[in-house]
């Protein structure tokens, strides 16, 4: 998961996928079973199979992965290869015929720590604390003045209520050589990276907006690689530069940044189930890949693992479904959510249409969790999905009531890979348990834990291991997924009005097309 990321600045126009792909499918027959909804016959009978010794049993075997590998399973490296061949392996032995997804991503890596320094008096800002490299900055060690482009001091009361940088005229009589002070605001980093190399800075520095939660260090991505040293910051270090440039002598400093980027490939898995109604089709993703800088068994080894062992006893259990179930593991969403924007855009029009719902589990173990659900009707934080996507959340909201567990909204922030659906207007929901930000007093009251720490300590750290994760979290979490799944692959009506039946479409008719050719050209799935 990505920390603060502008995604719609990063997707990228692809070929589109022939409508037969999608009828990747798995053996196995399902029983009829009672119709029942929620907390039926069903779904207690995959929550039952769904154990969490199974799937910690994957997470195991991502740690080992990424020990086989420097460390890591980020997109474009062998360990995420061998995280791919491991999801493919798995599906295929539960009676699964997965196919890969292949598709280009701009791949980029920091070679060297980067520095940033108030030359008078002589400051060192610390890395990771104050500030942090952009993904996608250019290399590069210039030491120049700041020069602030149309940034807001004090900030204005609305988030992202400024254009800084956003217009080239921003920087009408910009100083050649000099470094380019921007702030947070309407626009993506990257379009004000590329005005501020386009108007001649030497470095781009991003601070953060200002208002509340808008405050700390502004990590994120560029979405397209630029020439210049970029890095951003936290509020507090902009708001300081912008009063030193304001001051006589002005404010210099140094950046130092050592980077490497090319166009590598990477990978989506998707599955689908052979039973149920392919023209309303439940959807559950997580995102496979790591970052660099460690093997990501929270993030997001624990979504992954969730939805693989859900899969696998889909099929075993014969698990009802009269609409189809398609699970898909994401590449990439660590460079900018780029493979579930590839695989949506990819669709027909016709083909994301028949999407019923998205569930997405980016992040289900935090160690100092809560039990986050994606506010899909709004009510939380004022930025409903879809229609429908307020019932998923109800779904999950009543599952965790009947246990007797609390629960909380989370924002549909646009930081994982359900940004792609809910901008095509697919219904979304899912869970999550917590990243950097810093847990509560109160929420410490309802789930344990401590407050005034991160929920995740090891967030995009190389210390996110498999003792990075909680079990308790990840228990209760794979059988809430469970249910959902087993709910909506039952009966999507309270999402989006569809019952199932009618011939062709009920759960005990098969769809048997034959599977796909496989296919080289990027972008197009393969039978794996």
């Amino acid at each position: 998961m990505r920390k603060t990321l502008l995604w719609r600045g990063h997707r990228r126009t692809v070929a589109a996928l022939a409508a037969a792909t999608l009828a990747l499918t798995t053996a196995g027959a399902a029983p009829a079973l009672a119709r029942d909804h929620g907390s039926g016959s069903d779904s207690r009978k995959l929550q039952k199979a769904v154990t969490l010794k199974g799937v910690e049993r994957h997470l195991t075997a991502l740690q080992s992965i990424a020990d086989d590998n420097k460390g890591t399973r980020a997109s474009g490296t062998p360990g995420f290869k061998a995280s791919v061949d491991y999801v493919v392996g798995q599906l295929r032995r539960a009676g699964y015929r997965p196919a890969v997804q292949e598709f280009d991503f701009p791949f980029f890596e920091e070679t060297a720590p980067s520095t940033f320094a108030l030359t008078s008096p002589a400051t060192d800002y610390v890395n990771g604390t104050d500030f942090a490299t952009m993904e996608f900055s250019g290399s590069g060690s210039p030491t120049a003045s700041v020069v602030p482009v149309d940034v807001r001091i004090p900030p204005g009361p609305t988030p992202s209520g400024n254009t800084s940088g956003c217009e080239p005229a921003d920087f009408t009589g910009f100083p050649t050589g000099a470094v380019a002070l921007v702030q947070r605001g309407t626009c993506t980093f990257g379009q004000k990276a590329a005005n501020a190399q386009a108007a001649g800075a030497s470095a781009v520095v991003i601070f953060n907006e200002g208002q509340p939660g808008r405050d700390g260090l502004l990590e994120g991505t560029l979405g397209q690689v630029v020439g210049i040293p970029a890095i951003g910051t936290t509020f507090a270090v902009g708001e300081d530069l912008y009063n030193r440039s304001q001051a006589a002598g002005g404010a210099t400093v140094r950046v130092t940044t050592s980077t490497f980027s090319e166009t590598r490939q990477t990978y989506n898995v998707i599955a689908q189930t052979k039973r149920g109604r392919t023209d309303n089709v439940v959807m559950a993703g997580a995102h496979l890949d790591s970052v660099l800088a460690g093997p990501g068994i929270n993030d997001n080894g624990s979504g992954s693992a969730a939805i693989l062992e859900i899969a696998r006893q889909l099929a075993k259990e014969s698990i009802k479904t009269n609409n189809a179930v398609r699970f898909a593991w994401w590449g990439a969403e660590e460079s900018g959510l780029l493979g579930s924007a590839h695989y949506v855009e990819s669709l027909p029009v016709a083909e994301r249409e028949k999407i019923a719902a998205y569930l997405n589990f980016d992040m289900i173990a935090s160690p100092n969790y809560f039990l986050g659900i994606y506010d899909g009707d709004g009510d939380a934080f004022g930025t409903p999905g879809p229609a429908g996507s307020g019932a998923l959340e109800a779904i999950f909201e009543k599952y965790f009531a009947d246990k007797g567990l609390p629960s909380e909204g989370t924002e549909f922030s646009g930081r994982s890979d359900y940004a792609a659906f809910i901008e095509n207007d697919i219904p979304a929901g899912g869970l999550f348990t917590g990243a950097e930000e810093i847990k509560t007093a109160e929420q410490a009251a309802k789930y344990g834990g401590t407050a005034g720490t991160a929920f995740d300590v090891c967030y995009h750290q190389a210390c996110d291991t498999i003792g990075n994760v909680n079990e308790e979290a990840l228990d209760i979490n794979s059988d809430a997924i469970a249910d959902a799944i087993a709910s909506l692959a039952r009966d999507t009506s309270a999402v989006n009005g569809v019952t199932s039946g009618g011939k062709g479409h009920g759960g005990d008719d098969r769809d048997d097309r034959d599977d796909p050719d496989e296919h080289d050209n990027k972008g197009h799935l393969k039978a794996g």
